[in-house]
Order: structure tokens, then sequence, then C-alpha cells
């Protein structure tokens, strides 16, 4: 049987403390990744109302986004994963697989439909940047992963204050002998940043406390 809410504490030290500038999982100044408050890095204005085409052509990134999208102008996770794969988005590294593009979606799909429209895309192109930049500090000899440790100290540059057992959940769940690829740190890092902001919008004492209905934290936990 279930409640009717659960109660989810988070036991890191320094939860309950000043938090970092934007929020639990916004990185210190100058810090990359993490994830942006208030005004989304790359958000463009709803369109509607520009003749003669779409508002976003004069973009670079529109061309690739356009060649895959639909008549909605929108694009599904096969979609965003032919188009990640024709930018080269992941550079040397493993290209991404379609379960990671299916959490991208959900990271900035904010009306539940299950796709991306142009500006959640540029969006969504500005974090894998600040990711892939972190994700190449840490891979210092170029195999295309990165250690236990290294993982630690990524999530640690982002503002993220998690226990010894919280870190190591995402190590055992992320890596393969101990090593993560890139593909795999992007996943944890989308999932860290959506379970975090769903938890902090609930968390309106900033205490590390947050009460969830069942429903609630279903469609929370298993939309990431």
């Amino acid at each position: 049987l279930y409640e009717n809410s659960i109660d989810e504490e988070m036991a890191y030290p320094g939860y309950g403390g000043p938090p970092h500038p934007g929020g639990y999982g916004a990185p210190p100044p100058g810090a990359p990744g993490g994830y942006p408050q208030g005004g989304a890095p790359g958000a463009y204005p709803a369109p509607g109302g520009y003749p003669g085409g779409s508002p976003y052509a004069a973009d670079p990134l529109y061309a690739h986004f356009a060649a895959v999208a639909g008549a909605d102008q929108e694009i599904d996770a096969r979609e965003l994963q032919r188009t990640l794969t024709a930018t080269g988005m992941a550079g040397s590294y493993q290209q991404f697989s379609l379960e990671t593009c299916r959490v991208m979606i959900s990271m900035l799909d904010r009306d539940y439909s299950g796709k991306l429209g142009f500006p959640e895309y540029k969006e969504l192109f500005t974090v894998l940047n600040q990711w892939k930049g972190t994700f190449a500090q840490y891979d210092r000899d170029r195999s295309g992963t990165v250690e236990g440790h290294e993982l630690h100290a990524a999530v640690t540059s982002f503002g993220y204050r998690l226990s010894p057992q919280a870190l190591g959940v995402l190590l055992k769940r992320y890596s393969t002998d101990g090593r993560i690829t890139f593909d795999d740190f992007v996943a944890c890092c989308i999932r860290l940043r959506t379970l975090t902001d769903a938890f902090q919008r609930r968390d309106t004492s900033r205490q590390g406390m947050a009460s969830f209905r069942y429903d609630d934290f279903i469609q929370v936990a298993m939309y990431v």
C-alpha cells in the first residue's frame, strides 16, 4: 500500500544552508554546467507574427532542426538523435543513445508533448556544450570515459551537494567497470537537473524536505 504523500529528505551536508546563487543545482559563479534559473540560455520568443517563414531561419542551428522536424515544427527522440549525430554534438565521443535522447526531451518538454520545438532545441545545445566541456576537462586521457572520483568532482562543480551514499548510487547506475561514458554522463546530469528542479519547486521552505502525492511522484520519477 502507498501513502497519500511521500516525503523526500535530502540528507547531504549543507543543503539547508544558503544555496548557491540560482538554486540547489546551479553552478557556483564561473562554473560550467548546472541548470539555469530564470531566463533559460538560448531562449527565443514564441513563434507567431513573423511574415515569410520561421522567425528562427537566420539561426545556424535551425537548418539542422528543420531537416528533421515535421510539419508541426517539433522533433521527437529519434529525430533528435539524428540531428545530434548530424551536427557532431558528441564530437569524438560515443554518439547519444535513443534512451539518452528521450531524457533530453523530458528535461525541456514543459508541455509533456514528448517533443521539442526549436527554442528548446537551442536551449539543449547550450546545456550540452557546457556538459561536454566539463566532461572533456575530466577525461584527461581522452579515453571517452571518466572515473568515479571524476564524476564526483564534476557533480560538485555544478553545485550539487550529495552524500557519499548518493554519489555511490550514481556511480553504480551510470558506470560500466567503474567508468562513465559521455552518453551516460549526460543522462546522469539530466536526471540530476530534472529531479532537483522538481524537488526544489516543492521544497518551499528550502529545508531539504518536500512532500509529493503518490501520483505526482510517479509522474516526476517516471517521465525523466
